[in-house]
């Protein structure tokens, strides 16, 4: 079977910055590199997790550059993100002439639109390029509810729409979605610790956050729910949920920055109005992995 345009795990790579605060290309491009050998199909960049919020239109652009020469034709997929749909249409144009192969697309930023609002932003968006679009629901933390009708309606009348990352944290969305998507629109699960309950939902791709420390092992938990081995994949499952948790809370970035650090992957620095965590904060992430201890080896047969 031909593999679906947006299986497999895609990490939602996280922004490496100097001491001086300016954006680390060198790190960032060795990074995604790191995560691709590890079995990663490709690169998301300036989401959530990539701080998009607080590069300048810039940044973005060369952040993308950097990538999608880095990764040599495998795809990256940018989040995006804007307060504006202006900015939003030019950010996707830049995208596509940056050579990027898809776009990821979020509701507006700050403002809490309704469906007529959201639904004219992000058709503008879908309508600026060619490229194959991910639509993105998180409603914890954008205030925007994407309802499972309101991206059938972009899915049927738009055909580049091909995806949707599903984060409302609620698996019965995955449930609903796989039940009314046409086939050319692919349900990836976009919350770190609910991919074995996704994928069991019919969801085929993860975008994911703990990757960026861990991307041997997330791969590894992804082809066993592919394969159907759940026994095998609630082993590792089981593992590696302490670290996933540390996705879905108000300072994940700073938590996953931080396991990054500790892993010898990178650095905790954000950027504000982020701070980098301290004391106890430090203490309890070092705890968690303290316990959790090496992964459990399971690849003992092909997948």
């Amino acid at each position: 079977m031909t593999q679906k345009m947006f299986e497999g795990v895609f990490p939602a790579i996280t922004t490496p910055f100097q001491e001086d605060g300016q954006v680390d290309h060198a790190f960032l491009r060795g990074h995604a590199r790191w995560m691709m050998q590890a079995g990663c199909r490709g690169i998301v960049p300036l989401g959530s997790l990539g701080e998009g919020n607080t590069l300048s239109f810039d940044e973005k652009v060369a952040v993308l550059r950097t990538l999608v020469d880095a990764l040599d034709g495998a795809p990256v997929i940018p989040g995006i993100g804007s307060l504006s749909t202006q900015e939003a249409v030019r950010l996707a144009q830049a995208a596509h002439e940056a050579g990027c192969q898809g776009l990821m697309v979020l509701p507006p930023y700050v403002y809490t639109s309704d469906w007529e609002e959201m639904k004219a932003h992000l058709s503008a968006v879908i309508e600026a390029t060619p490229l194959p679009v991910i639509l993105y629901n998180n409603p914890v933390a954008y205030r925007t509810d994407f309802l499972p009708e309101q991206i059938l309606e972009l899915a049927l009348k738009y055909s580049n729409v091909r995806g949707v990352k599903e984060s409302s944290t609620d698996v019965r969305r995955v449930t609903a979605l796989a039940a009314i998507l046409p086939p050319h629109v692919e349900l990836l699960v976009g919350v770190d610790d609910a991919l074995l309950e996704g994928m069991a939902a019919g969801a085929t791709g993860w975008i994911a956050g703990l990757v960026n420390s861990h991307p041997a092992e997330s791969v590894e938990l992804f082809d066993l729910c592919r394969a159907g081995r759940w026994e095998d994949a609630m082993t590792l499952y089981r593992w590696f949920l302490p670290l996933l948790r540390l996705d879905t809370v108000v300072k994940f970035v700073q938590l996953i920055k931080f396991v990054q650090e500790e892993s010898g992957h990178g650095s905790a620095r954000v950027r504000a109005p982020r701070l980098v965590l301290t004391g106890a904060e430090q203490a309890e992430v070092r705890r968690v992995l303290q316990v959790a201890g090496p992964a459990p080896t399971l690849r003992t047969a092909a997948l």
